[in-house]
This record gives structure tokens, C-alpha cells and sequence, in this order.
């Protein structure tokens, strides 16, 4: 009997010894530490407030996996977003600390995209990139990859969670600032106004029509929206401006997503009237504004920021401090448009400005850009 109960004290103690082993690995998987700032390079890294908290991670010896999970691709930001990426990955100082970039688009679907990110985590991706098709459906993802000890990134549309790193500019503020260049440069009143939405359900598309409405709103005047969906896209975006106008509306001003060149093209070829316009920095929108002398506001969100988000999984797997929310500048030019500098004659309409983040050291030229595919891999 003696032997028998050496052997189960014997096998108890390596049961817990077991289980000590698991749960410490557990712990030191359960995510990145809280910790005080500075952080890292605050130049690009700048904190989205003065409340900000700071991760970081234990550091990692690279070149990295690194993997970026977008949504759809319903207009051409998104296709140059992801260009841009792959170039900056492949830019000396970068390449060498990357072993393997991988893109995937999913489309629309919400389950599809967090099915991609968990593929991505189980095969050993040292950190993941979202740009996310719904802000609440992630929280589970953000837990499993704490947990595997992998690095998590959201950017345009992020995932609100507080254990990821957020990446945006400030998407509501860019509505404000569309309503304040109409309310500046519409004087009737009351007015009506064509608002031309993003996709349903998308984060940014809600984020920049509640800055809209609100700052139309505080103004005190009255306005007589009229919102129609242009999904970001030139093309739908041109058909439901035209469909608009031939409706019988007669506008005093136009917000635009994104797609504004289509918007543009459809209100000038209806020939009714020629009103203010606030759109996105895509440069056909800009040439149209230039060329017809509108008056035009173009801000957004540029496609690099996908490489910023890059630049921060980096550090973050080397170890240095991160903000958890980093605010990225707001891109916003007004009519006319400086050639070579807010517009570019010689590069399709489909193209946006906004690729050079000069604060993190990040620009690219049109052939580096124009080299990628905006395809998986």
C-alpha cells in the first residue's frame, strides 16, 4: 500500500505542478500589460487623449507574420488601402522585419471576418489587422488572441473593444467639418441638402452622419436632408444623386462619403443647378472641382493608415510601448486644389490623396503603389 500512495502523492504533486505550469503560461498569455506612458515614437503614435492607456507586449524576435483581415471592397479606398500596406511592407527598413504579410478581404460577411481572424490566430500570426465590417462582433476574437499572446490592431472601422489598439482618425469630426463648410457656404435657410451614405451598417458611415446631423443642428437653422446610399462607390453613388434629382430635388449643397466624383458627374449633367459640395479626397472629385471652379471641401481618411497600423504591429512585437487609442490627422483641402500636392491630373480619379504620413516616416510614390494588387494572397 505504501508504494501505491508514494506513487498518487507523487502523481498529485505533478498534477498541480501541471496545472501551476499551465495557468502561469495562461498569464503570461492573457495579453499585453497595462503600463504608463510615454510611449513609443509619440510622433506617430500620438495618443488619442490624455487618458489614453498604454500596452505592451513581452518582446518578440522577428522578421513577423503578420496578417490584415478586411471587410469588403465595395470602392477603391479600400483597394488602395490594401496596395498601400504591401508597399510598406516591402520598403527597406520594413521587409526585413517581416516574414510573411498576408491579406484577405471577406466581403460583407460579419462571421466570415471573424472565422478569418481566428484562422489567422491559429496558425501563429503574430499579429492581426482588422478593418472591421462591425465594431461589437469582436470581442470574443480579442479575447482568443490576448490569450494566444498575439498582437490585435483595428483601424478605420475599429473594433470597440479597450484590448485592442484603435487606429482612426476622427471619423464623426469629419462630418462636422462637411456641415461646417456647407453651413458657411449655403446661405439659404431654410435649406435642402443631399447627404450621399456609406453602406449600411457600416462604423464610419454612422460615425460621419451623427457629426453631420449634430453639427447642422447646433447651427440653429433649418435644413431638409435628403439621404440616399452611394456606397462609397463613384458608380452607385452617381446613380442615386442622379435618381435624387430627377425625383424633383432641388438641393442647396451635397455631402458625399465617398464616391463624390459620381456625385458631382450626376449634378452636372442634370444641369439643373451647380451647388457647394462636400466629399472625400478622391481625386477625380477634386479635378471635377477644379476644372468647373466648384466650391468644394475633400477631407477623409487616407488609405495609409493601413500602414501605420503596420508600423505599430512592429513595435508593438519589439516590445515598446503603444497607445491603445492613436489618433491619425484629419486630411481636409478646400477648392482650388493645388496641383502636385492636392490633386494630380496625371493619376486616375479613382485615386486618393492622403497616402504620406509624414510623422511616422511613411510616404510612397505612385509607382510603389501602382506595383501592388489590391488582391489577397
Amino acid at each position: 500500500m505504501k508504494p501505491t500512495s508514494q506513487l498518487r502523492r507523487f502523481a498529485s504533486i505533478g498534477a498541480i505542478l501541471a496545472a501551476a505550469f499551465a495557468f502561469s503560461t495562461m498569464a503570461q498569455a492573457a495579453g499585453p500589460e497595462i503600463v504608463a506612458g510615454p510611449g513609443a515614437d509619440p510622433d506617430c503614435f500620438k495618443p488619442g487623449s490624455a487618458d489614453t492607456k498604454y500596452f505592451q507586449w513581452p518582446a518578440k524576435k522577428g522578421p513577423y507574420r503578420i496578417a490584415l483581415a478586411n471587410g469588403f471592397i465595395a470602392n477603391d479606398w479600400r483597394v488602395q488601402m490594401i496596395r498601400v500596406a504591401k508597399a510598406y511592407a516591402d520598403q527597406p527598413g520594413v521587409k526585413e522585419d517581416i516574414k510573411e504579410f498576408k491579406v484577405i478581404s471577406v466581403g460583407e460577411d460579419i462571421a466570415a471576418q471573424i472565422a478569418a481572424v481566428n484562422n489567422f490566430i491559429d496558425q501563429g500570426f503574430d499579429a492581426v489587422i482588422v478593418n472591421a465590417n462591425n465594431t461589437a462582433a469582436f470581442g470574443g476574437v480579442v479575447k482568443k488572441a490576448n490569450e494566444a499572446g498575439v498582437v490585435l490592431l483595428s483601424f478605420d472601422n475599429v473594433i470597440d473593444d479597450p484590448m485592442n489598439i484603435q487606429i482612426n482618425v476622427d471619423q464623426k469630426g469629419l462630418g462636422v467639418l462637411a456641415a461646417d463648410f456647407l453651413l458657411k457656404e449655403v446661405s439659404a435657410d431654410p435649406a435642402k441638402l443631399l447627404e450621399v451614405r456609406g453602406p449600411a451598417g457600416q462604423p464610419v458611415d454612422a460615425a460621419r452622419h451623427e457629426g453631420f446631423h449634430e453639427a447642422l443642428a447646433k447651427s440653429g437653422r433649418k435644413f431638409d436632408v435628403v439621404e440616399v446610399v452611394g456606397n462609397w462607390a463613384p458608380g452607385d453613388a452617381q446613380k442615386v444623386t442622379a435618381d435624387a434629382i430627377a425625383a424633383g430635388g432641388n438641393f442647396d449643397g451635397i455631402y458625399v462619403q465617398g464616391g463624390s466624383h459620381g456625385s458631382a458627374t450626376a449634378m452636372l449633367d442634370a444641369g439643373k443647378f451647380v451647388v457647394p459640395m462636400s466629399g472625400e479626397t478622391e481625386n477625380g472629385f477634386r479635378m471635377i472641382c477644379n476644372e468647373k471652379d466648384l466650391k468644394c471641401s475633400s477631407g477623409g481618411t487616407g488609405p495609409a493608415q493601413s500602414s501605420v497600423t503596420i508600423k505599430t504591429a512592429i513595435a508593438a512585437l519589439k516590445g515598446e510601448k503603444i497607445p491603445q487609442v492613436i489618433a491619425l490627422p484629419t486630411s481636409i483641402s478646400y477648392s482650388k486644389f493645388k496641383e502636385g500636392v492636392d490633386v494630380f491630373p496625371a493619376l486616375a480619379a479613382s485615386f486618393f490623396a492622403g497616402n504620406n504620413f509624414e510623422a511616422c516616416n511613411i510616404g510612397f510614390t505612385a509607382e510603389e503603389i501602382a506595383a501592388q494588387s489590391g488582391d489577397n494572397n
